[in-house]
């Protein structure tokens, strides 16, 4: 879609970003390879496919950061901007484990279930790190962009989009933290929301990407080519907004037809219990 409906954009970005887009993909083809031959290999070798499946999801998220943090400071070669790129490299694996273990807390029990709590209350705290530094280069980097927040009355108007995320941030925090109580009977944290921290976890993200958005646009690259000049022939892009049409409801309901299907808790299965017979 990018190659078709913006294709200066896309040779600019990409050329910039060969590098973290390559090891992002041998990440994430190595990540599916190691899901699949986990299960299907002899009990002595799976912690070898575990081992390539937690290096490789490494590898992809951290990729995906460096790309991110190259992006917002509109591939900046200034001194700072690629340790400043790594380290939103490392903290958007936080952020993935944040949803990962919200989602766990949601679909499990048990050992599992209070193992995702403390994954989740570490990997907030670098969550919102993350967070603050991309909007902090953004302001810094790209006049436009602090024009664009910083403004009368631009700031006033603005406000609930910092204040919901410092809100969302609060809400997990106390969320998580309801859900580490030691019980007074049964579970621990019995009595706390479980489908809470992963609700305000993905409403977190959203807000940051709508934070993003707004920052950038119409920029598609940050203070060097804007939506206009990059896009391609109004033929192209009549055909990619039909494509889109079509296939976008459809992405959509399969989607959510799969969290209907596979609603309510997880139970044990050869993915989870090393033990169990391979059929």
């Amino acid at each position: 879609i990018l190659l078709a409906a913006f294709p200066v954009a896309h040779g600019m970005i990409l050329g910039m970003l060969y590098l973290p887009v390559a090891m992002m993909l041998s990440g994430l083809m190595l990540r599916g390879a190691a899901f699949e031959f986990r299960v299907k290999a002899p009990i002595r070798h799976r912690r070898w496919w575990d081992g390539a499946f937690c290096g490789a999801s490494l590898l992809a998220a951290v990729s995906q950061g460096v790309m991110l943090g190259r992006y917002v400071t509109g591939f900046s070669e200034a001194a700072w901007a690629w340790p400043f790129a790594l380290g939103v490299g490392l903290a958007l694996p936080a952020g993935y484990a944040l949803l990962g273990a919200a989602w766990l807390i949601m679909k499990t029990t048990g050992e599992i279930r209070r193992r995702a709590v403390g994954w989740g209350r570490r990997s907030l705290r670098g969550t919102a790190l993350g967070m603050a530094a991309i909007s902090l280069a953004t302001l810094m980097c790209l006049p436009d962009v602090a024009a664009k927040w910083l403004a009368m009355p631009m700031p006033i108007g603005l406000a609930p989009l910092p204040l919901a995320t410092l809100v969302l941030i609060a809400v997990l925090e106390w969320s998580l933290r309801c859900l580490s109580r030691p019980p007074a009977s049964g579970e621990e944290g019995e009595g706390c929301p479980e489908w809470l921290p992963f609700f305000a976890a993905v409403g977190l993200f959203g807000l940051g990407f709508a934070g993003l958005a707004y920052s950038l646009f119409p920029s598609l690259v940050a203070g060097r080519l804007d939506l206009w000049q990059a896009a391609g022939s109004p033929a192209s892009l009549r055909f990619l907004l039909a494509g889109v049409a079509l296939v976008l409801p459809f992405i959509v309901f399969y989607t959510v037809y799969v969290h209907w299907v596979f609603r309510g808790k997880l139970t044990a299965g050869p993915y989870q219990d090393r033990s169990a017979p391979l059929l």
